[in-house]
């Protein structure tokens, strides 16, 4: 039954036809908007967090990407495709058998670890270049690496591990220690197979191959950094009323104190070449401009005053008459500025 109050026309309409409701037109129905939802495995993930962790992640992108182009030897491209919540057992049967799967220590954690998997066709791509191959057709072998290859590429997994220590520094403090390798993902024991984990998805491109990359960190030892605030920064400064102004005014005097570039510049105008090339130590360059002529006053290279020149106690001077708002400032300056009339010696 519908919950709609009905109009006094609708019910005489009723009325009339002796209580028969007239039929619904088929397109006046709103369609529902129905969303899928797996209580299996609930989203853990809010999306301040995951543009964090995006954030993050690129960090670690980045300077993973830049890291490998010298050891290379060419062009390689590294790219966040996606960061996901799974469970560790969705997470194993989504690895390739065999797999190339380096297992890392996290210090406190109880025992549990994490997980770097190296694509297996990126995995040989580094075996390729680190004894000395060149560009050219890759031949990607359907076979666990040799514990010679499992060295050659344990370098890379060791980098990954300490550039993820670092970004994840100012949120939880992990501690990581790579600690073994694994060709077969059903024998991996990260962690339980009914425990949440966070799964970072990162591309990696060359002109001979395409690959997967995969970084697992369990949940549990991140539930600090998804309970607590995303911005550590945002805290108020602690303290009573007293402290906190008192610390404001250190704050304003060290600002006020601090040293910017100001210069007084003279409007533009040309000169001969010839001119220019007979300036000498001591000469006067006519400029042609009168000497009521209002000059631009720049602060750290940009206009902020307009000025004319005169002398104070024996020196070159400058007298504010104007303001000079920036396209994002309001039209209103702070008094101090607005009202100041007096003269600016310049040495």
């Amino acid at each position: 039954m519908s919950s709609e109050t009905l109009s006094q026309s609708e019910i005489d309409n009723l009325l009339q036809r002796g209580g028969a409701a007239a039929p619904v037109p088929a397109a006046s129905v709103p369609a529902m908007d129905i969303q899928v939802y797996d209580f299996r495995r609930p989203s853990r993930v809010s999306k301040e967090k995951l543009r964090a962790l995006e954030s993050m992640y690129e960090r670690l992108v980045k300077s993973l990407e830049g890291w490998l182009i010298g050891r290379v030897r060419g062009q390689i491209e590294l790219q966040l495709q996606s960061i996901e919540p799974f469970s560790f057992g969705e997470f194993i049967f989504s690895l390739p058998t065999p797999c190339a799967s380096y297992l890392f220590d996290i210090a406190d954690s109880g025992g549990q670890q994490g997980v770097i998997d190296i694509g297996h066709e990126f995995a040989y791509f580094l075996v390729d270049r680190f004894f000395g191959g060149g560009s050219g057709n890759l031949t990607s072998m359907d076979r666990s690496l040799t514990p010679i290859e499992r060295m050659a590429v344990r370098g890379v997994a060791e980098r990954m591990i300490t550039q993820l220590d670092e970004i994840w520094q100012d949120h939880v403090k992990l501690e990581l220690q790579l600690a073994g390798f694994e060709s077969f993902p059903e024998i991996l024991q990260a962690v339980n197979r009914e425990d949440p984990v966070l799964v970072a998805n990162i591309e990696v491109r060359t002109a001979e191959m395409n690959s997967l990359v995969l970084v697992c960190l369990p949940f549990a030892v991140l539930d600090k950094f998804f309970a607590g605030g995303t911005n550590r920064r945002g805290n108020t400064v602690a303290g009573s009323e007293r402290e906190r102004e008192v610390s404001r005014e250190l704050t304003e005097s060290s600002l006020r104190a601090a040293n910017v570039q100001v210069a007084a510049r003279l409007p533009l105008f040309n000169i001969p070449l010839n001119t220019i090339a007979g300036l000498h130590v001591g000469g006067i360059l006519t400029t042609g401009i009168p000497t009521d002529t209002n000059i631009e006053v720049m602060v750290s290279g940009q206009q902020r005053f307009t000025a004319t020149a005169g002398r104070s106690s024996g020196k070159l001077a400058v007298r504010i008459l104007d303001v000079h708002h920036l396209d994002n400032e309001p039209a209103s300056a702070p008094p101090e500025i607005a009202t100041a009339t007096e003269a600016v010696a310049v040495d």
